[in-house]
């Protein structure tokens, strides 16, 4: 995993899981990871269908693709007839473990953008097949984003995670607490409860 982001997120499941496959998915606190929910989503997963959905996105993975994802046909995101992002959704659901792939995201102008997708298994009443934990965060952040939505996408690079334990020393709770400073950004200023990020006109 090279994206904080993915890290951080692996880090909160692995100790949420404690040596078990995988964790419920009552047992995710949205407060605790408050810092990765923009990045991050869930799916439903129908296994007799052999489809995945969008359950949950934050909002920088609706900015991507510049619409609102909840309910959206997860394969349809890759806007390729040819792609099947079901072999990636599957190996995660069956076998229970957690799944980290490179992506190239594509423009109508043919900008690229390099973006790395994580993919966890949860466990719902019970069940182990049908919700997935995710994050997909770009490598960098260019001018574009958010302006013009990606309309494809390809997978360069897959990885699968096994069912390795962390280092008990390793509180991801703590590093949550201590994360960078977002790439290509600059701090941002408070203003009340709003954060003014310098930049654009004058």
């Amino acid at each position: 995993m090279k994206h904080p982001t993915s890290r951080l997120l692996h880090a909160y499941w692995d100790r949420l899981r404690n040596g078990r496959a995988a964790p419920e998915r009552s047992e995710i606190e949205p407060g605790e990871i408050r810092n990765l929910l923009a990045d991050s989503l869930i799916l439903e997963v129908d296994m007799a269908r052999g489809a995945a959905s969008v359950r949950l996105a934050g909002t920088h993975v609706c900015a991507l693709f510049g619409r609102e994802l909840k309910g959206r046909d997860f394969a349809g995101l890759w806007g390729r007839p040819d792609a099947d992002p079901w072999l990636l959704v599957e190996a995660v659901a069956v076998d229970t473990v957690g799944a980290v792939a490179g992506l190239q995201g594509r423009t109508e102008r043919d900008e690229t953008i390099d973006l790395e997708l994580l993919l966890l298994p949860l466990r719902h009443h019970g069940e182990t097949q049908t919700r997935i934990l995710g994050a997909l965060s770009p490598t960098c952040v260019p001018h574009w984003l958010g302006l013009r939505p990606l309309t494809r996408m390809r997978t360069t690079s897959l990885r699968i995670l096994g069912h390795e334990t962390a280092p008990a020393s390793r509180d991801a709770r703590a590093t949550l607490q201590n994360l960078p400073e977002p790439a290509n950004d600059s701090a941002p200023l408070r203003r009340g409860h709003l954060l003014v990020h310098p930049g654009g006109r004058a």
